[in-house]
Order: structure tokens, then sequence, then C-alpha cells
């Protein structure tokens, strides 16, 4: 059984479901995990949501709105000892999992809240979130802020798009994800299982002989207004998205002591794809791609040249790609299992040759009752302790830009408002291309 939901069983029997869901976490907690889903909760993966209200969050309000979530997302039910996958939470694990502090002003928030969230995984028998308040003790402030609330999550049971989903009070229950009617050949199995296996030993071997050391990593949000980044866009004659990554990598690794190699950048960027395969992961909807932009000194010029290999890099077949990461989370959860002692910290802290990682969420548009007292701007993020991570968390009005990321490059974080106002000054010609995109 893996990928647990409340739709996630073809019987009707929703009782015989959830017993045997529940039977199954009894001997293993993470059971129901999908591979994938077993990857990043080996590595602590962590993600994290957070948004200023309008309106008091006190304890008692706080755990109805965990008790809605939960509702909507049954997957935040189980990989836990102790878990009930399916059913409520207890009174005793709602008051363990939230929090309530009254502070003077919100001057450092969302920033001053985020961390690597390590708190989650110290507790093995309570769920793998948390939802936390500060409430203003003045009341509103000049915007009309009373409260600010963070959901703290293992990334393992929460993606960007259950966010998505849930800031639209829509279900982000995942069911099954393959689709068994689109058959990946079998060579191309064989070929993803044979570059898996060569994988998980290169990747073992040079993790702990070329892990670096424990760095220090910062946390840095930015709120960009959407209007203001699509006319750039159209006046480039790049995809919206493309802007973004081309903005960010620009301005944190332009300079060569800051890029391993003098000539791209080498960026991981996520999207969804609903193009599924029978072999998919039954619980992620994300899908990961590889991306090297050629450094090009004026901005301009860089722009375009990663619109270009977006474009691409998404018109390509991907399932080659995505057949052999799948199988390189199935064999590491094999081989942790008969040798643990391989997956220490040392492997989890290395990241290979990737620069950073760009994470596009969907967009998050507040709407019904889990969300009316959300006020924009929306932020959004993860943690990986071996990856620099931006995520762009886009809403009605702002776009942020999520920063988890080693410290050397938060402090370069202050470049991207000037890029953009310099981009804004230069009198470029009219181009006819757009850059309408759904998933912006």
């Amino acid at each position: 059984m893996k990928s647990f939901s409340s739709s996630s069983f073809a019987s009707g029997d929703h009782t015989e479901a959830l017993d045997l869901a529940f039977a199954a976490v009894q001997k293993d907690p993470q059971a129901l995990f999908t591979n994938f889903q077993w990857f990043l909760f080996a590595g602590k993966d962590t993600i994290f949501f957070t948004a200023f209200s309008k309106e008091t969050f006190d304890k008692e309000r706080l755990k109805q709105l965990v008790a809605q979530v939960v509702g909507l997302a049954p997957q935040l039910t189980h990989g836990f000892i102790g878990a009930r996958p399916g059913q409520p939470l207890t009174e005793s694990q709602l008051d363990a999992i939230t929090s309530v502090e009254m502070v003077d002003t919100f001057e450092g928030y969302p920033d001053k809240w985020l961390g690597k969230s390590a708190d989650i995984y110290d507790h093995p028998d309570l769920p793998l979130f948390r939802f936390m308040a500060a409430t203003r003790k003045g009341g509103p402030d000049e915007e009309g802020r009373v409260s600010i609330i963070q959901v703290r999550a293992a990334h393992s049971v929460l993606e960007g798009s259950d966010s998505a989903l849930l800031s639209r009070s829509q279900t982000a229950s995942h069911g099954i994800q393959k689709n068994k009617a689109n058959k990946v050949a079998l060579g191309q199995r064989i070929k993803g299982a044979i570059g898996a296996g060569i994988a998980v030993t290169l990747h073992l071997f040079f993790a702990h002989v070329l892990s670096p050391p424990d760095k220090p990593f910062g946390y840095r949000t930015l709120p960009l207004t959407r209007d203001r980044m699509r006319k750039l866009a159209n006046r480039l004659g790049v995809r919206q998205r493309s802007l973004y990554f081309a903005i960010v990598t620009h301005a944190l690794h332009s300079e060569t002591d800051h890029r391993h190699n003098q000539e791209v950048i080498t960026a991981a960027y996520t999207m969804l794809d609903t193009k599924r395969t029978d072999i998919d992961d039954d619980f992620f909807r994300v899908r990961a791609l590889m991306a090297k932009f050629k450094y090009i000194p004026d901005f301009v010029n860089y722009a375009r040249n990663v619109d270009k290999v977006v474009s691409e890099i998404e018109t390509s077949d991907v399932t080659s790609f995505q057949t052999t990461t799948l199988a390189l989370f199935a064999l590491h959860r094999k081989v942790h299992k008969l040798f643990p002692f391989l997956y220490g910290e040392r492997f989890w802290r290395f990241s290979g040759r990737t620069d950073t990682v760009l994470t596009l969420v969907p967009p998050h548009r507040t709407f019904g009752p889990v969300t009316q007292w959300m006020m924009e701007p929306i932020y959004c993020g993860a943690y990986h302790p071996a990856q620099n991570i931006c995520t762009f968390c886009p809403g009605r009005e702002y776009m942020t830009l999520n920063f988890v990321m080693e410290q050397r490059y938060i402090d370069l974080v202050g470049r991207i408002e000037p890029l953009i106002a310099s981009i804004e000054a230069m009198d470029l010609p009219a181009v006819e291309k757009a850059s309408e995109e759904a998933d912006v």
C-alpha cells in the first residue's frame, strides 16, 4: 500500500481501506510512503507556508484551522508512530503541534521565523507538521495585519501543489498519480534501472569522499508585484518564469567565485506534468528537470537564452530522466534498509554540481473557509540540507521569492531589486512575443 489518501483505493469499502492502512503503519510508520516520499523523509526535508492575517488567531481557532486542513489533506494523518490514517487528530495531538505567541510588532517577519524545522523530526510520535501563530498585542498594524500564521511540515507529506489547493479550500488528497494506460517501454525501464544502479553507487561514493562541511544557511523572502514583472517579461519577450529564473541565477551566481563552472550556471527546476506514465510516483505530482544556463554578462541576452533553454527542455521527452530518478529513489530505499550507516549527514549534505534549485509552485489564490483570513503576499519554500533553493510562489498580486540557501548567497539577494530597476530603465525595443502563462 502506497500514497495513502481517502481516495487512494479502488475498493468501495472505505472502512476496509482505513483498516488496511492502520495495520500497515503499525509495523512501519512510513509504510504508506512512496519511494520519493521516503527519500525526502530520510533526508529530513521540510517545507514552510506563511501569510499574514486580518483576523485574530488564538489557540482554539488555530486548532480548528488544523482540523480543516487535515480533512482536506488526509496524508497528514500518517507517517508517525501512533498514527491512525484517515482519522481526525486527537485533542492532545492538536495541542502538541500548535502554538500561539503574542508579539509587539511584525518587523522581521516572516524571515525571522524561517529555519530547518528539524524539531518536526525530533518527536517521532507526533504528526509531521506544525501550525504556528503570532498575534500583535496592539491590534491591527498600519497594513491591517493582526496575526501571522506559519505551517511547517515534512516535505514527504506536503508539496507545492498541495498548498496551492489548500489556499483555495480544495482537497489536496493525492490518490493514485500514475497513468497505467501510458506504458513506459521495457527498454527504457531497463535503461533507467541500470542508470539508477550506477547513480546510486556514484552518489554514495562521492557523498562520503567529497561531501563539504556543514555550511551556515540563511533564509530570506522577497515579494515582487506580478504586474511589474509581467510588463518586464513582455518587454524582454520571454516567459515570466524564465525572467524569474534569470534574475535569481544572474544575481546570485554571476561572479566566478560563486560558480562551479565559469561557462554555465547549473540549475534543477521543478514543474507539474500532466503527462503521467505507469511508472510515475503515486504521491508527488511534481517532476524535476535539469538545466544549464550559459552565463552571459549582459542580462538581456542572458534572460533570452534562459527562455530558449527552458523551452527546449520542456518540449523534449523527459520520461527517461524521470524513470531513472524514480528508480534511484527505490534503490536507495533498499540499500538503506540493508546498510543504514551509509546514509549519515555526509550523504545528505552532498549536492553535486548543482548551483541552485528553482521551484515554481502553482498559483496560490485564496478562496473559501480555509483561507478567508489570509492576506497577500503568501510565502512558501523548502529546505534540503544539500541544496540552495529558491521557491517562487505566485498569488493574485504578488510573486514571492523564498530563499533557503547558504548564507553567502543570502547576502547577495539584495542585488535582485537593483537588477530589476536597471532593466526597467533600459530603452528596450518592442518585442511581439508575450509572456502569458497559466502556471504563473
